[in-house]
């Protein structure tokens, strides 16, 4: 599975990140604009969140989605084994926990910005019929948009009454039109090809992973695969040890005409019930 490292700074990085994409649904991006100490704080601050016992004043809220979910709460579509990890969703409305500083928010600023260079990447690289399809630019379905997400995961070491058959992500495709994802804290993230063979995504410090979602491969009638994923438990002498990672999810505004069935907004709650979450 060959999954591109592109150089974010190079004047084919445009035409290089849409090709892997196409091809594997999946693109890594070097030389970008994040800064990786920023990255590194705001992974620094909600480890600390993780390990208080503080995140349960923030439980999550069933019909608007932000805040804490606890350890089991969500599951892979098509599993019954909850995920082993935790998490907290993020959106500009929502709850933010009031022992942390403002570098999280920021860094969602950024990767928003960067989210949309990308979608005009993508649609500019891909062909025209497909782009004359959308019902408004890619870049725009996605622009201030109250439902971009920011998620923060915490994947907490393995314990012995774990069951056997958990891990802590099963094999899923993602809601959105891309996620966009900072390298994590250790490995564990792989993809799947079309054979069903599984590969590595390379998560070196200071990479972003991005990779494409349902939303983008209903908009664009299957020209962009939504590459199936996982996050494996970790081998045993990495067994008690933990990991964050934290990928911003594009959700276009509500009201985003995604194919003729689906708006943005139906087929998210669509999903949202086969994961578990409402």
């Amino acid at each position: 599975m060959n999954i591109q490292v592109v150089d974010f700074q190079v004047t084919s990085a445009p035409a290089e990140f849409t090709l892997s994409l196409k091809n594997t649904g999946f693109a890594v991006l070097t030389n970008h604009p994040i800064n990786f100490e920023l990255v590194h704080t705001v992974y620094e601050e909600w480890e600390v969140f993780f390990s208080s016992d503080s995140k349960h004043e923030y439980k999550f809220n069933l019909k608007e989605q932000d805040g804490y979910f606890p350890f089991g709460e969500e599951n892979a579509k098509g599993y019954t084994q909850k995920d082993l990890k935790e998490f907290f969703q993020i959106y500009p409305w929502g709850q933010f926990p009031n022992t942390l500083s403002k570098k999280t928010m920021e860094l969602y600023g950024y990767l928003c910005d960067l989210s949309g260079t990308l979608l005009s990447w993508v649609e500019d690289n891909c062909p025209e019929k497909i782009k004359d399809s959308f019902s408004q630019p890619l870049s725009e379905m996605i622009k201030n948009s109250p439902m971009n997400m920011l998620r923060i995961i915490h994947y907490p070491p393995l314990r012995e009454t774990d069951s056997p058959q958990a891990v802590r992500a099963a094999a899923h495709e993602d809601i959105n039109l891309l996620t966009i994802l900072c390298a994590a804290t250790s490995p564990g993230l792989q993809a799947s090809d079309v054979d069903g063979n599984w590969f590595d995504v390379p998560t070196d410090p200071g990479m972003i992973v991005v990779n494409t979602g349902d939303m983008l491969q209903m908009a664009t009638d299957g020209y962009f695969p939504s590459t199936t994923h996982r996050v494996i438990n970790p081998p045993d002498d990495k067994r008690k040890t933990s990991r964050l990672s934290m990928p911003l999810f594009l959700h276009p505004h509500d009201h985003v005409k995604l194919s003729e069935s689906h708006t943005a907004r139906s087929y998210l709650a669509e999903r949202l019930e086969e994961i578990g979450l409402i």
